[in-house]
């Protein structure tokens, strides 16, 4: 006799994709604890800027994967900021060009930062991995694995507290990718969860948005895993 399994609620889908937030985002990492607490030495937060610099780089190519994967026009018109967020226009930077910013602040150059010398070879494989992961699966199953930034802004604002109070010789005009990230996070996860909970209408769809999530975690551990190793924090 076969078992039916029936379809989680929208609120008990939210509820297992919220939770994996607590258990699994690399704010739990030693190398992040470190951070927040003022412990690394400079050559070591610049060795986090220079490898968070790959991923800031790759992130508008991976949303857009997501964008010429999206079904309907509607979603690609919401989508199509993401890439613009990083990327920038004619009228304001993006994210990316804040990142540059912020290796000014921490004393690395733009040249430096574009040459990806200080781009450990654990975070390449990481952030590429995640580029892969959107490009080729379907679009619901990427959505979901950006809803990391359902995690992000009280761990940006924590860490812009941090490195303000524990680390006073970075430029606070250098921070602004974080301060400028609270809001657009919260926006950009607010309109993905509601396309998960809409679009995850049976349980392998649901199961396949929550291991999304928990990929995309692993994505962001790996490399402070990476960048720990590459400046020997815990040698």
């Amino acid at each position: 006799m076969s078992t039916v399994v029936s379809v989680a609620s929208a609120s008990d889908l939210v509820e297992r994709l919220r939770a994996i937030g607590p258990q699994r985002y690399h704010d739990k990492h030693p190398f992040h604890q470190k951070l927040v607490a003022g412990e690394l030495t400079d050559a070591q937060v610049r060795s986090w800027v220079a490898n968070r610099y790959y991923y800031q780089k790759m992130i508008p190519r991976k949303d857009a994967y997501v964008l010429a994967s999206l079904p309907t026009s509607a979603h690609r018109r919401e989508w199509i900021s993401r890439v613009t967020d990083h990327d920038g226009d004619d009228t304001r930077p993006g994210g990316t060009e804040k990142w540059f910013a912020l290796g000014r602040a921490v004393g690395l150059t733009d040249a430096y930062l574009r040459s990806e010398d200080g781009v450990a070879s654990g975070t390449r494989f990481a952030v590429d991995a995640y580029v892969e992961f959107a490009h080729h699966k379907p679009w619901l199953e990427a959505v979901a694995s950006s809803l990391t930034e359902l995690f992000g802004p009280p761990v940006m604002a924590a860490r812009v507290n941090a490195i303000v109070a524990k680390y006073p010789w970075i430029a606070r005009e250098g921070l602004a990718y974080f301060e400028d990230r609270f809001d657009l996070a919260k926006h950009d996860a607010d309109l993905a969860l509601s396309w998960v909970v809409e679009a995850a209408t049976t349980v392998e769809l649901q199961d396949a948005c929550v291991a999304a999530l928990r990929f995309k975690c692993d994505v962001l551990w790996c490399m402070l895993d990476a960048t720990a190793l590459d400046c020997g924090v815990f040698r």
